[in-house]
């Protein structure tokens, strides 16, 4: 039986000669290919390209080890062999193939042969012929020769990479070995260098919190979406109730409830060709989109926001803005409107919260659960007068029913108060009314439902938590 030279059979890519693409030659231009490469998934295609190409192969199968089982990426071949494609895709764990369990442990090449130099079939058990499954393997799918090299990456078993010579060609010997452990070897220092480059990438454009796009890749988005002259949408979110669920059952279910903010976001930008979804900061989100209609997206996010509702009774407000209706605008422009429509809606839902939910109109039930909200709130706040007062004016608005309050600081020397902080949506002036609570230098105001009880009682209790807040603020 006469045996073709170490060439593969289709062995010629891109115009290079099989002499091109053997020995060290080839090796070069393999690794000039993995320099181009920029996804782990064009490493392992190029891998296996290359492992046919230098070591004159006629097949060749680029696999994932992990937990000591193997799983293909990629198969590369120079014909069309259905038996041998499916022996090459297969998974299979250590515990079965003793030649893997072996290559994990030692982290050696190993070579396999069902024929001898002479073309004649080994004998079973044969030693030289090199690990007996592997053998009885090579017989079933009619292939000569095996060998397979492992691919290290930082210093762990990564994958590996195995090629198969049919009955004409030279049995692998021990210098293909060396060039197919060069190969990995060089396959590895790519798939290194792919992996650091998309952990710097995620370091720079993405959340860590919610794994979302962050507001450079948002600004980003939407300069080159209005840069393509299509029409531009963004739409701002914000996250209602958040500050309730820290102060009541901590950062953690916090955190929790902003990822399931930003797992509604990407839903939707899932349901919206070429949306880009993004964490602006704290409770702020985005989502920027091209080429589609305000209508759209709004149909988009309302279905979305309805079929997922966020735990902890929290909810999303959020508006649209888009350049089908502004025009031609800068990036923050749109994301200004957009930021002014989600103050809207949230106003809106403010106002309908505040029509549906009964006012606390027993002096003794609203005085328990608004000293059990201040107190919490008060407690979970930073060790501060500000926070504090911040803290306990938000708990005190939506236990009483109110939507807006706001907390002053009188200037030394001065009759005048100056606004330190505000929160909440306004609400029409027939819907609330205000009361204020004065401690030292510091006023509070909450706006409260109309029929909730304000009587002496309430008064009292308001009074004692904000000398609280800033009574324990200055002794702390």
């Amino acid at each position: 039986m006469t045996r073709r030279g170490t060439a593969a059979q289709g062995a010629h890519r891109g115009g290079l000669s099989a002499a091109d693409l053997g020995g060290v030659r080839g090796l070069a231009v393999a690794a000039h290919r993995f320099d181009a490469c920029r996804r782990v998934e064009e490493v392992v295609e190029a891998t296996a390209r290359a492992a046919v190409d230098v070591l004159g192969a006629d097949a060749c199968a680029v696999c994932r080890i992990t937990q000591e089982t193997s799983r293909v990426l990629h198969v590369e071949q120079t014909g069309d062999d259905q038996r041998r494609d499916q022996a090459l895709r297969a998974t299979y764990r250590a515990e079965d193939r003793p030649a893997l369990r072996a290559l994990l442990r030692n982290r050696e090449s190993w070579v396999a042969h069902a024929f001898d130099a002479h073309g004649r079939s080994v004998r079973p058990g044969d030693p030289a012929a090199g690990d007996r499954v592997e053998v009885e393997l090579l017989r079933e799918i009619g292939a000569a020769s095996a060998l397979t090299a492992p691919v290290v990456v930082n210093d762990v078993v990564w994958g590996q990479v195995t090629v198969l010579r049919d009955f004409e060609a030279p049995l692998f010997h021990a210098d293909d070995v060396a060039t197919a452990e060069v190969l990995a070897a060089l396959a590895a220092g790519a798939i290194a260098r792919v992996d650091l480059e998309k952990q710097m990438r995620h370091m720079i454009a993405d959340d860590p919190l919610t794994g979302l796009a962050n507001r450079r890749t948002a600004d980003q988005a939407a300069d080159a979406a209005l840069a393509s002259g299509r029409e531009t949408c963004v739409v701002m979110c914000d996250v209602d109730g958040l500050k309730r669920v820290n102060d009541e059952l901590g950062h953690d279910a916090g955190d929790d409830l902003l990822r399931a903010v930003a797992d509604v976001l990407r839903r939707a930008a899932d349901a919206i060709p070429g949306a880009t979804a993004a964490r602006i900061g704290g409770d702020e989100f985005c989502l920027v989109t091209v080429d589609q209609s305000r209508e759209a997206v709004a149909t988009a996010m309302a279905t979305t926001v309805a079929k997922f509702p966020l735990p902890h009774g929290a909810a999303i407000s959020y508006g649209i803005a888009s350049t089908a209706v502004m025009g031609s605008v800068e990036a923050r422009h749109l994301f200004r409107r957009a930021d002014q429509a989600q103050y809207q809606a949230k106003r809106r839902r403010a106002r309908a919260r505040a029509r549906t939910t009964p006012p606390i109109s027993d002096p003794v039930q609203a005085v328990e659960r608004l000293t059990a909200s201040g107190a919490v709130a008060i407690g979970a706040a930073a060790p501060a007068v500000v926070p504090r007062l911040c803290a306990f004016a938000a708990a005190a608005t939506e236990t009483l029913g109110g939507d807006s309050w706001a907390v002053r600081e009188r200037m030394s020397g001065s009759p005048t108060f100056t606004t330190v902080a505000r929160g909440g949506s306004p609400a029409d002036a027939a819907e609330t009314r205000t009361i204020t609570v004065e401690r030292d230098a510091w006023v509070v105001e909450v706006a409260v439902a109309a029929a909730a009880s304000t009587g002496r009682q309430v008064q009292t209790a308001l009074h004692a938590l904000v000398a609280i807040a800033v009574d324990g603020a200055r002794n702390a």
